[in-house]
């Protein structure tokens, strides 16, 4: 039995980055790239390397290239996380657990670094084909914070629960992560909305413009335990700005919703320290009329468009700065926030 599971990058569109500091957003999952995983049984474990685990090159700027791209580690290292996080959790849940080994290899095509969040992709993939393989049943909420275990815990990756919760749901998520909420029940409140209502989306991005997430956040955490009130202030208006999204999309507002993600980004410009080909990217979508906000950590960003129109102009706009642009396919969620 061959057992094939995928799980796709996710767009921030409104509230990011406050998810990670007791916030509020919503997101969007997409299937235009994919994150695969590929489980069969064997005689022995065996975790294979993909393409970014190579350690064979053309010559040392390859190597470099390489390294700057996906880092010493690659993503074995991902899979390695997840099996220890899911055994860990059926050992502490008392899930009985059979004796078959496997083997385990990964692909995914998700721009690297760009605030897709490729490489919880990857892990949640993983983690659907060990359920599929040990039939183990885990609610999504539970699995969403599996996956951040994963890769913040064991792995010490700065993340928050955001991608992961609508990697685990798909479709298109509204997230409160208020802290009594999450010193409650340990996970935030998740309300999947439909798709239907969102306006005219598209997603750009440059490969080069690849930034790790702990260097895109550089001391806001800090600044933020510190009770700094400018950082204090921007979580909360993010998350303000979340809930008038919500009730533009379930009014009917799609005007509005473009100049709220614009206000979105132009918050965190007063606050976070963003290059200046991230910058020249949102202004030169901007441009031609769109909406403009970081995807994620930058090198990506989601805005809203009118009509067919603006969307040519804006794609010869961005490709004349060497940025890919395309209109993100959502994938259907699951409609159950307690699946």
């Amino acid at each position: 039995m061959i057992i094939r599971t995928k799980a796709y990058p996710r767009a921030g569109l409104v509230g990011n980055p406050s998810d990670g500091y007791f916030g509020k957003t919503i997101s969007f999952a997409f299937s235009n790239f994919r994150a695969e995983v590929v489980l069969y049984e064997t005689p022995e474990l065996e975790i294979l390397p993909s393409e970014k685990d190579r350690s064979y090159f053309d010559s040392i700027t390859a190597l470099v290239s390489d390294v700057r791209l996906h880092g010493y580690y690659g993503g074995v290292r991902l899979l390695k996380a997840t099996v220890k996080k899911f055994y860990d959790y059926c050992h502490e849940n008392q899930i009985e657990l059979h004796a078959k080994n496997f083997t385990i290899r990964y692909n995914s095509d998700i721009p690297h670094g760009v605030g897709l969040a490729g490489s919880s992709a990857i892990i949640t993939a993983c983690l659907r084909a060990l359920l599929a393989f040990y039939g183990v049943s885990i609610p999504k909420y539970v699995q969403a914070n599996l996956v951040l275990a994963a890769e913040a815990g064991e792995l010490r990756i700065p993340a928050g629960l955001q991608d992961r919760v609508i990697q685990a749901y798909e479709g298109l998520v509204y997230m409160d992560f208020a802290k009594e909420i999450m010193e409650k029940q340990g996970y935030g409140n998740y309300e999947p909305l439909d798709p239907q209502l969102l306006p005219r989306l598209y997603v750009a991005y440059r490969d080069d413009l690849s930034e790790p997430t702990e260097v895109f956040h550089n001391d806001i955490r800090q600044r933020f335990e510190q009770g700094e009130r400018k950082v204090v202030n921007a979580m909360r208006f993010w998350a303000d700005l979340t809930d008038k999204a919500k009730r533009c999309l379930l009014d009917g507002d799609l005007d509005r919703i473009g100049r709220l993600l614009n206000a979105g980004f132009d918050k965190r410009r007063q606050i976070y320290r963003i290059g200046n080909d991230n910058i020249r990217m949102v202004e030169a979508a901007r441009s031609t009329g769109a909406s403009a906000t970081f995807t994620g950590s930058g090198g990506a960003i989601v805005g809203a468009y009118a009509d067919e129109r603006m969307f040519t102009e804006l794609r010869k706009t961005l490709h004349r700065l060497k940025i890919k642009v395309i209109k993100p396919q959502i994938v259907p969620g699951t409609g159950n926030a307690k699946a």
